[in-house]
């Protein structure tokens, strides 16, 4: 009997590090699994936030490059009532399949105040300093997935200490058009269908 209670908890154990290897990678080029990425999904969950806590305030002013040397600076929130913005690596399966998903998101809700945005977190390093190799690797998904919205490289100040500590990517937080980061972060991907249920709500937070 004891036996068989040590197999299923084996067999529990590995359904779950499995469906967070699907989810979400570390943000140390490794698939999340084990005690320590549980853990981060743990206190995803308690706070509706980052692990780290950085789950509220405002952006402040930052500058930052796209793929194409193409300049952004906080402003770019004044055109959308919500800002998704979509923090991913390239080597990150999970990430990448939900592109065109977001690139969906964003066509069919733009025009109701939706806006979207990648940030390539290791298109850059946390001085600031581009990695070339990736930013080519950005260029040839961003062509593959045909986005229209903007993949970013993180500036020297890592939007001002909002990327740091990352611990798992794709994490994506909400912005509205003053530069505050509203409502929850979400840690690991989602369907189309999850993701557009999820800004409707985080919409009517900022519109009503």
């Amino acid at each position: 009997m004891r036996f068989r209670k040590n197999v299923l908890c084996g067999l529990l154990a590995a359904a779950m590090c499995s469906t967070l290897v699907l989810n979400g990678c570390s943000s140390g080029e490794k698939p999340l699994s084990g005690e320590n990425g549980t853990e981060a999904e743990e206190e995803q969950d308690k706070t509706g936030g980052a692990a780290d806590g950085s789950g509220e305030g405002n952006l402040g002013d930052f500058t930052m490059k796209d793929l194409n040397d193409e300049t952004y600076t906080q402003e770019m929130f004044a055109d959308y009532d919500l800002t998704m913005i979509n923090v991913f690596t390239t080597w990150c399966t999970p990430c990448v399949r939900e592109i065109p998903d977001l690139e969906k998101i964003y066509q069919e809700m733009k025009d109701d105040g939706v806006g979207v945005a990648g940030i390539v977190l290791d298109a850059a390093d946390g001085s600031g300093e581009t990695d070339g190799e990736t930013v080519e690797k950005a260029k040839m998904l961003a062509e593959k997935t045909g986005v229209s919205y903007p993949f970013l490289i993180p500036d020297e100040g890592y939007l001002n200490g909002r990327l740091a500590g990352i611990q798992a990517v794709p994490e994506t937080f909400f912005v509205d058009r003053d530069g505050n980061i509203v409502g929850e972060t979400y840690s690991g991907s989602r369907s189309f269908e999850d993701w557009k249920s999820i800004i409707e709500k985080e919409l009517e937070g900022v519109t009503r």
